[in-house]
């Protein structure tokens, strides 16, 4: 059986070419049943192809057969703070690829796809898809629809005059899947399937005929790379390893840290309650010394702050007296220490 490369990988360096575009575009047919043709890669910084790049992203542009122009958002990574990086990705997408100045109708729909290789919320389904949608309130049945002139400005759509569109204002705003590849543990029946058993193993079986994967065999092939790709890709595959070893080391740490706080929360309640007593005792005398301590100390703190206070307001005074005796701001400063502001105040 071939060995072909990680998903993930191949769509920042090998599927850019436009001679692997098929790959892509097939991904795309099978998620939303419709053909798409490649426009060209966008160019921002979630295409960086650096090793230290930390996106795992690409930014398509897109025709479907409607001549529409779409943008597709792919994503591959992991993190805590996923949803927020899916809204952040489509809004710089959007913002990345519509010049200061230009109209609204310049923004393009952008499906936001999201290939996860880890545990997601409660996720239960492989596939999730989620869009907006203009509902009415008090009639449910309504849905907001566009005119025939914002379905023209917005998606470009050729519509004999009379003729109403059908177009929803929700299809203007962006739609998300989440590709839960993990979940997938049946038999692949359709296309779909097929790329999501392909995007978890990693293998393409002989039977499958979903548009792209006989592509994917083809230019996904590890045997195939050059000698510089191969190296990249290994070099890639290391720093998974690396990254999986420092999520496993931490969460172990964290186990282990759990385990002896465990211990030493018991220890500290065995101890509470054995000094209970101890200190109802100890409070009450506490209270009592602690009462004749502050009243001590309160005593001493205000003479002090009595003395210090008496000594400012006799730096004033003689401040006073030198300014009516004609010297500068500045000498009477140098003179009593006080400061420039309190001299002009005075």
């Amino acid at each position: 059986m071939a060995n072909y490369i990680r998903f993930d990988w191949a769509m920042k360096r090998l599927l850019r070419n436009k001679a692997n575009y098929a790959v892509l575009e097939g991904f795309m047919c099978s998620l939303l049943n419709e053909k798409f043709k490649i426009n060209r890669f966008l160019d921002s910084e979630s295409n960086q192809q650096t090793e230290n790049d930390k996106f795992n992203r690409v930014d398509i542009l897109a025709e479907n057969e409607k001549g529409e122009f779409i943008i597709f958002e792919i994503q591959n990574t992991r993190e805590h703070t996923y949803f927020h990086r899916m809204l952040y990705g489509v809004s710089k997408v959007i913002t990345d690829n519509i010049s200061l100045g230009d109209d609204y109708d310049k923004v393009r729909k952008v499906y936001s796809i999201n290939i996860v290789y880890f545990t997601l919320g409660q996720a239960k389904d492989y596939v999730y898809h989620g869009k907006t949608m203009f509902q009415g309130l008090h009639q449910p049945d309504d849905i907001l629809k566009l005119s025939n002139r914002q379905s023209e400005l917005f998606f470009g759509d050729e519509i004999p005059q009379g003729r109403k569109t059908n177009r929803e204002a929700g299809d203007i705003f962006p739609e998300y899947y989440l590709l839960c590849v993990n979940n997938f543990d049946k038999l692949a029946v359709n296309n779909l399937d097929e790329w999501i058993e392909f995007l978890k193993t990693g293998e393409i079986s002989e039977a499958a005929q979903a548009p792209g994967l006989a592509d994917a065999r083809k230019c996904l092939d590890i045997d195939k790379l050059t000698v510089a790709e191969k190296n990249d890709y290994v070099r890639h595959m290391e720093n998974l390893r690396y990254q999986r070893s420092v999520i496993k080391t931490g969460y172990d740490d964290g186990w282990q840290k759990g385990l002896a706080d465990g211990r030493e929360e018991g220890r500290a309640e065995g101890r509470a309650e054995g000094r209970a007593e101890g200190r109802a005792e100890g409070r009450a005398e506490g209270r009592a010394e602690g009462r004749a301590e502050g009243r001590a100390e309160g005593r001493a703190e205000g003479r002090a702050e009595g003395r210090a206070e008496g000594a400012q307001d006799e730096k004033k005074a003689t401040a006073r007296r030198l300014l009516a005796m004609g010297l500068s701001a500045e000498q009477v400063a140098a003179a009593t220490q006080l400061s420039l502001d309190e001299i002009k105040k005075l």
